[in-house]
This record gives structure tokens, sequence and C-alpha cells, in this order.
């Protein structure tokens, strides 16, 4: 097994292309604790001593590309965990798609087989159906990050929510990672316009509701796998396809785009998720040190988010691509529209009104 290091949290803060090894752990969250409950549990909590507890090994994976903010997330998490608890719970983690595609290791995950999972919400939906109040396009587009955290991850309606029905699918959702970044659409014709979007063979998730959206103004979406991506857009069998700017970096699309529209459609948001029992067979004072992980990686990635979305822009831009920016009238022309009205209306009802909380309480966050 080869352990997260400080030098990887360095490298993460760096924004460096961190590399994370795998191996096979001897122990797994599920029932590796139980023997340290008790007196010595409550002796370890109040006084951080580690060292009384039985090692605990987890495994965390995620099918990111490389050096993405997802990535970045969970090594900082497994880098920062290892050291609060001076080695004695430690992450073993599998980036980049090692152990699985998105839905593979949400399978995992459900079945306890892997302990934590890293990801854009998309997926997740499958799994948590109430995660598509993510779908609702362009909700987020008016807030700031520090806005959109206080809803997402604060205690507030929709997190409590949010984490009870992670709860009944038999997962725990850690935290949210986000700073107001967005998907955003590469294409091989400029789209200035909405009326440009008309026809657009775009490639997108397989999500309902990302694919009405994109046929609510007037696209042409196309689900397929990430790797076919590429060479669908190079043959000219697919004119578009939208993701966040540091996976666009990733997979090199300005070698086969020319045009980068700002359409900030969904948030570029990424899950930190653990599988229930493999949360609740954990010692309380490792619950404590993970957490604590978490909520110090969420503050010091979202600092970050903005500037490398920036940053992976302006790299774009520098290899050729044309930057397309959009105007509040663009935005307000999508969400009057009645097809995308009407898709709002269907989000809501299928998680039952989170949709309607979510944009009470970002109005109220924003004061």
């Amino acid at each position: 097994m080869k352990k997260i290091t400080a030098l990887v949290l360095a490298a993460a803060m760096t924004l460096a292309l961190a590399a994370c090894g795998g191996g096979s752990g001897s122990n797994s969250a599920a029932g590796s604790s139980a023997a340290a409950s008790g007196a010595a549990s409550g002796a370890a909590s109040a006084a951080g001593d580690y060292a009384s507890l039985d090692p605990v090994v987890l495994t965390g994976a995620d099918s990111t590309g490389k050096g993405a903010a997802g990535q970045l997330f969970g090594e900082m998490v497994a880098a920062k965990v290892d050291e609060i608890t001076g080695g004695q719970l430690t992450i073993d983690y599998y980036p980049n798609g090692e152990l699985g595609a998105d839905a593979d290791l949400l399978r995992q995950l459900q079945a306890n087989d892997i302990h934590l999972f890293v990801g854009q919400t998309a997926p997740v939906v499958s799994f948590v159906p109430e995660v598509a109040v993510y779908d609702l396009p362009m909700v987020f587009a008016q807030y700031d990050g520090a806005t959109i955290d206080k809803v997402l991850n604060g205690d507030s309606e929709f997190n409590n929510q949010l984490k009870t029905a992670f709860n009944a699918a038999g997962l725990e959702l850690m935290g949210t990672l986000q700073n107001a970044t967005y998907r955003l659409t590469t294409s091989n014709v400029e789209l200035a316009t909405l009326d440009d979007f008309a026809g657009l063979q775009i490639r997108t998730m397989e999500n309902p509701n990302h694919m009405a959206f994109w046929e609510a103004i007037g696209a042409a979406p196309t689900p397929m796998a990430w790797n076919e991506v590429y060479f669908a857009l190079q043959s000219g069998n697919l004119a578009a396809q939208e993701n966040a700017a540091d996976t666009i970096v990733g997979a090199n699309l300005n070698e086969v785009q020319e045009y980068l529209s700002l359409t900030n459609h969904i948030l570029y948001a990424n899950m930190m998720i653990m599988n229930k029992e493999a949360w609740d067979s954990l010692d309380p004072a490792y619950q404590e040190a993970l957490t604590q992980a978490v909520s110090e990686a969420l503050t010091e990635m979202s600092a970050q988010l903005a500037q490398i979305d920036e940053d992976n822009k302006a790299d774009l831009e520098s290899k050729g691509m044309t930057i397309t920016e959009y105007g509040p009238e663009f935005y307000e022309e999508i969400l009057a529209l009645p097809a995308v009205q009407e898709l709002y209306q269907t989000i809501d009802a299928s998680v039952n009104g989170l949709g309607a909380t979510l944009q009470e309480e970002l109005a109220a966050a924003a004061g």
C-alpha cells in the first residue's frame, strides 16, 4: 500500500498534478474499530490519543480527470486524516478511474467494497434521487461561492434534508466542494446567441434532466462514454460537449474544439460520500478526525477553485480557443423559456420540493 503523505498535500495545495497510488489494505472500516469502543473510545475522543485505537484503512476512489479538483480534494482529505491521526486512520486512495467509472464506484460504495467516493453530482442521482436538485439549470449562476457554501455545507434545511436522503440510501454525505465555478460548453461553431444552439449535437452525461435542458434550448443531446468523446469531436460526429474547465484542459479538447462558451449551466461541484455502515463503524474519535479533514480540505480547496478555473480558461485561450461570455439577459432568456420552467417544476416535484428549498435558502443566504 502506498500511503498518502504530506508531500501529496503540498502538491495539491500548489495545484500540481498530484499522483496517488493505490494498494490493498488488510482492514476495512466495517468492523475494524468495534473493539476500540467503550472506555478506550471515550479517552481517545477526549485526549485525541489515536494510538489507543485499532488502526483502520479506508479505501477511497474517484474517476475524475488527472489533476481535476475532485482528485485533489480526495487526496487532500487522505493526507490530512493521516496527519491528524498520526497514521492510525488512513485512506488508500485510487484516483482517475483506477477502480472503475462513477457508476461502478458508486455501486462498490453502496456495497461497502469501497468506503469513500469523490465525484460530481450527476451520476449520484441514480443512487440518491434527491441529488437531481443540482440539475436545476443555472440555479446557482447568480450567487457567489460563499453564499452557495452556506446552503450546501452549512446547517441549512437543504443540507439536512439532503443528508437524510443519503442516509436512506445507505450513504453519508461528508461535504460538497465548489466555489461558484461551472460546467461550460465547447464547440466547433460559435454559440453567440440562444438561436445558435438549435440542433447542436452535444455530448452530455447520461442524465435525463441534463438532456431535457439541452432539448429545451433547442440542442440535440447525445450521451456518450467519456473515453469516446475526443474522437467523436475530432471526427465531426459530435459538434460540442460540456464539462468543467479543468476537465477540458485535461482531455486536450482544445485540439478538436475552437470555442469555449461560458454557459454556466450546472454548478461544478464534487461530493465526498462515505458508505454509512463504514462511517457508523468508525470510532467517534476517527469520525471527528475525518470530519475535521474534510472541513479543512473544503476550506483550502474552495479558496483555490476560482483561480484553478481562471487558469484553465486562460490556458485554453492561449491554446487557440475563443471564449464566449454572456450577459444576464442570456440567462434570463433561457430561464424564461416555457420548457425550462416546466423542467424546474418537474425536477422540484421529483425531489419533494427540495428545489424550492434550495432557491429560498440561496436567496436568504445572499441577504
